[in-house]
């Protein structure tokens, strides 16, 4: 099993956050105080509501997750006087809480502004409900958290499998997409293909900035969009099949039974693995469709080679009786 390394992540700082949130249901999602701290970083997906923390018992805390203050967490600072708020404060502030996010409209307390700014510590406030805070909020930093790499190869639709092909520079993987396109696939990516890891599911897109473009040596760039129209082309695509163009070796003993089936670790994820030898003659286009023809029978359980060799096994033992 081959292991391709991925890009990690090492967080999201409490700006991103605030960019992220443009558009969603957070989009009134602003900094209240604590400006300095900006640069902290959130490092977890899962965010923290408890009221222990407000109640001397800041263990309960954990680093790189956001604070959430509800209306129960208002109410209760503003039980407190002004002293006992800046002790019970300053044990909330602490160096490894990314940011405190109030909720609902709820007015955010004086002390609260004073400390934050004095700690560097956000205060971001919403109108959004508490709990309609804590979805949305949780899908943003999904997306902001999850493990991504970007690949030099080219992702293709063919027949609702995400093929990834993979293989040196100048092997023909634009080439090859450009046979699927004109064969009715569709292409994802060409060149660099992001992929994102969302729970146990690999997600592959384009980037912004060459989504729908294709360079094929000897034409240049072409959008493909314009040229097969908007069927040609799909923004992302699961990444469930990858194809390893490689260029023909004699002396290489390839795949001829097609027994066991190869994988590739791909940020964490085992993905099923074929490798092609790249050769005069051959049609790599076809070869590939085939490819992903052959993965998709598999997956119901429809194994040709299988199927032949337990007819050769019954053959031999028949023979034998």
């Amino acid at each position: 099993m081959v292991a391709i390394p991925d890009s990690g992540s090492q967080g999201l700082t409490v700006r991103d956050l605030l960019t992220r949130c443009a558009g969603t249901p957070l989009g009134d999602l602003a900094l209240r105080a604590g400006g300095a701290g900006l640069g902290r970083r959130i490092t977890r997906v899962s965010l923290q509501k408890t009221g222990l923390a407000l109640t001397g018992q800041p263990q309960y805390l954990e680093d790189g997750r956001v604070l959430l203050f509800g209306r129960s967490e208002v109410q209760y600072l503003a039980g407190l006087d002004p002293g006992e708020r800046a002790i019970r404060l300053r044990d909330v502030l602490r160096p490894g809480l990314p940011c405190v996010v109030v909720t609902a409209g709820l007015p955010i307390d004086p002390v609260l502004v004073e400390m934050a700014d004095a700690r560097g510590v956000p205060v971001l406030s919403t109108d959004v409900l508490t709990s309609e805070t804590l979805v949305a909020l949780t899908g943003v930093l999904e997306e902001g958290l999850a493990p991504m790499t970007t690949m030099h190869g080219v992702l293709v639709d063919i027949l609702g499998l995400g093929v990834l092909l993979l293989g040196e520079s100048g092997i023909g993987k634009s080439e090859c997409a450009l046979d699927l396109v004109v064969r009715g696939h569709r292409l994802v990516a060409d060149d660099a293909v992001e992929i994102t890891r969302r729970g146990s599911v690999l997600v592959g897109t384009s980037p912004a900035l060459t989504r729908h473009h294709m360079e094929v040596r000897g034409l240049g760039i072409m959008n493909v969009q314009d040229l097969f129209g908007v069927a040609s082309t799909r923004q992302r695509m699961q990444v469930e099949f990858i194809v390893r163009l490689v260029r023909w070796d004699s002396h290489t003993e390839y795949e001829r039974l097609g027994l066991d089936e190869a994988t590739e670790l791909l940020l964490g994820l085992p993905v099923p693995v074929v490798t092609l030898p790249v050769g005069p003659g051959r049609n790599i286009g076809i070869l590939v469709e085939v490819a992903a023809r052959r993965h998709l029978l598999l997956a119901r359980g429809i194994s040709a080679a299988q199927r032949l060799a337990a007819r050769l096994e019954a053959e031999l033992k028949a023979g034998e009786s």
